[in-house]
């Protein structure tokens, strides 16, 4: 692997941008939101098409994420996650509040935000046409790396992540997750304090997904970088993450570490029933918890105190339901529970935060 190049007169983030003596920088907070309000118009429906009511994106938000930490944002679709990141890469101005990252006001400077943050957002069709490699050194040049060191970083960042031998393909003619591999990829050239990542290891394998983690923890420690991990995947977040917001129709419902969060609700125990064809309703037993489930086809999830949980399970296991049932798990609470728990509305109960 290459010598990878050191910071000077070619760094590509400039002096002016690092901010010193701020009260960010003395408490360790890299990024400062501060009532955060951006608010949707409604849309008159136009040839039978249904109007669009008005809708508050993001409600007040105010968050502080630390040096160093993989700060978290978890919620279902519609929460305000999208919202929140363009407000706070400066792709979208907020109606009003503040948004500190370094000590830099990027409601006022919006354009500073690309030399403070590398963002890997849902889509990247504009990198299509272009091969892993070139995708990786326009980026670096984007940044304001010269040509060797573009080239030199691009090097590096493809062979951590195992991309060298699909270097001359075209992004399009990837995998998908191959594609989402070499996006990221992109994303690490040109080095910047605070990657938000949107959703990163989406379509990816095992390998890439270790791979992309193992590249964030090594930014981690060598550099302090931080991360903000936009994601519905609650078990991955249980995984990497140092801190969560919960956010729920604009707002933080709720932020600490996983296991703060799981502690919230430590007195439930997760149940979970999967029928082989339909839940036996002749059985007493299976009437009586079904005002409790969740219910998506076979599968019953249901969140009771430890007794309850026991007795469930031996009301379905020891009695005329056992031949109706296919499979079930006991669990303690995760990520997903804690936001049910906290105000999932019923709608969105049944969806949960991971994507289908």
């Amino acid at each position: 692997m290459r010598p990878r190049a050191q910071s000077g007169a070619s760094d590509p983030v400039p002096s002016y941008l690092v901010s010193t003596g701020t009260a960010q920088a003395q408490t360790g907070t890299v990024c400062a939101v501060r009532d955060l309000v951006r608010t949707y118009p409604a849309v008159r429906g136009r040839r039978g098409a249904a109007a669009i009511p008005e809708v508050r994106a993001t409600d007040g938000i105010s968050l502080d994420v630390r040096q160093g930490e993989i700060f978290g944002l978890l919620g279902p679709n519609g929460a305000g996650k999208s919202t929140l990141v363009r407000q706070l890469t400066g792709l979208m101005r907020p109606d009003s509040g503040s948004v500190d990252v370094l000590g830099h006001d990027l409601v006022r400077h919006p354009e500073r935000a690309s030399r403070l943050i590398g963002y890997l957002g849902q889509e990247s069709t504009a990198l299509d046409e272009l091969t892993v490699s070139l995708a990786a050194e326009t980026t670096g040049r984007l940044r304001g790396l010269p040509v060797r060191q573009a080239r030199a970083a691009r090097d590096d960042v493809l062979e951590e992540l195992g991309l060298t031998e699909l270097a001359g393909r075209p992004l399009k003619r990837l995998s998908g997750g191959q594609r989402r591999l070499a996006c990221f990829a992109a994303t690490l050239v040109g080095e910047r304090p605070v990657l938000v990542l949107d959703e990163p290891t989406t379509g990816m394998d095992p390998v890439a997904r270790r791979a992309v983690w193992a590249a964030v923890d090594r930014r981690r420690a060598e550099r302090g970088v931080t991360v903000l991990l936009v994601t519905h995947n609650v078990i991955e977040a249980e995984t990497v993450l140092d801190r969560v917001a919960v956010l729920e129709r604009g707002k933080v419902i709720a932020c600490d570490t996983p296991h703060g969060l799981k502690e919230q609700v430590a007195g439930e125990v997760r149940v979970e029933l999967v029928w082989r064809e339909r839940a036996p309703m002749d059985v007493p037993e299976v009437a009586a918890l079904r005002g409790s489930a969740t219910e998506s086809g076979r599968r019953w999830v249901l969140r009771l105190a430890p007794d309850e949980a026991r007795a469930a399970v031996a009301a379905v296991t020891g009695g005329a339901a056992f031949a109706a049932l296919d499979d079930f798990t006991l669990a303690t609470p995760s990520l997903e529970d804690v936001y049910l728990a906290l105000g999932g509305d019923a709608v969105r109960a049944t969806e949960g935060l991971v994507k289908a």
